[in-house]
């Protein structure tokens, strides 16, 4: 049985993907920024699941200090982590910016999962066959330095194709640095029906079963297993070249020189 965590997962395909995996028994871990809620779906999956191995964390990603405080909890709570799936993401939002002054998008989509993962390091190396799965997206954008440290505005669209390539970049950096975890960024399906498309969009073009059935297929399939630092694009049902800065060592390493500086002032 495989330790489990889903950020983002008390809807959308985070919560379908934390069912799937429930029915098999699996240790499920969730994830969410509303107590009431995560504890709501900790009781509906179990009681779909037939598993009382279901727990849940409650911080806001769109906090870098709570999840900061959330990872050192997890450190204490849960001894090995087999698979690590940072779904948690978010478009369409009432704020811009986030009380530290960040784009709310980028510290949501990118800099919480980074802090989050590179803190979990000691735990996934306990794991067995480890795997984290990044959720990307198909809009991927040229990181502008004044979006990332929260200087420089653009319209949500822009700011989350941003977001998605920073967290794609760091993805395949973390691969290299770690190659005893398979690592894996994923576009799960463009407007699948969720609310955070149609939110964003009001409208979707695919099931959310399709981003369900990729996440537990990348996360538990023996044929992914040697796959690390690739880029799955599940509008084709295929490994794809996701955008070249993803490929570009320079930018990677000015990406992620910046964000170091960003979580630690």
């Amino acid at each position: 049985m495989k330790t489990i965590l889903i950020t983002g997962s008390t809807d959308g395909i985070g919560k379908l993907t934390a069912l799937k995996l429930a029915k098999e028994g699996h240790h499920i871990y969730l994830h969410g920024r509303s107590e009431a809620k995560v504890n709501s779906v900790i009781n509906e999956l179990e009681k779909a699941s037939n598993n009382p191995n279901i727990k849940g964390f409650v911080a806001d990603f769109s906090d870098l200090n709570a999840v900061k405080q959330l990872a050192e909890k997890i450190k204490k709570e849960v001894s090995k982590l087999d698979i690590l799936i940072n779904n948690a993401g978010i478009y369409k939002s009432p704020i811009d910016k986030t009380n530290d002054g960040l784009d709310v998008r980028m510290a949501v989509n990118y800099l919480a999962p980074y802090i989050l993962t590179e803190s979990l390091v000691p735990i996934l190396n306990k794991g067995s066959e480890t795997r984290i799965i990044n959720l990307s997206s198909a809009a991927q954008s040229t990181v502008q330095k004044g979006v990332l440290t929260g200087d420089a505005t653009v319209n949500a669209s822009e700011s989350y194709a941003q977001s998605k390539l920073a967290l794609t970049m760091w993805s395949f950096d973390f691969a290299e640095n770690h190659s005893n975890i398979t690592t894996i960024a994923v576009n799960p399906g463009s407007l699948l029906n969720t609310k955070m498309a149609k939110e964003a969009y009001g409208q979707h073009w695919s099931p959310a079963e399709k981003g369900v059935d990729i996440l537990y297929d990348l996360a538990m399939s023996e044929r992914h297993k040697n796959q690390s630092g690739t880029y799955f694009d599940n509008d084709r049902g295929v490994y794809a070249h996701a955008h070249p800065d993803a490929y570009d060592a320079t930018k990677i390493k000015l990406l992620l020189t910046l964000t170091e500086a960003i979580i630690s002032s």
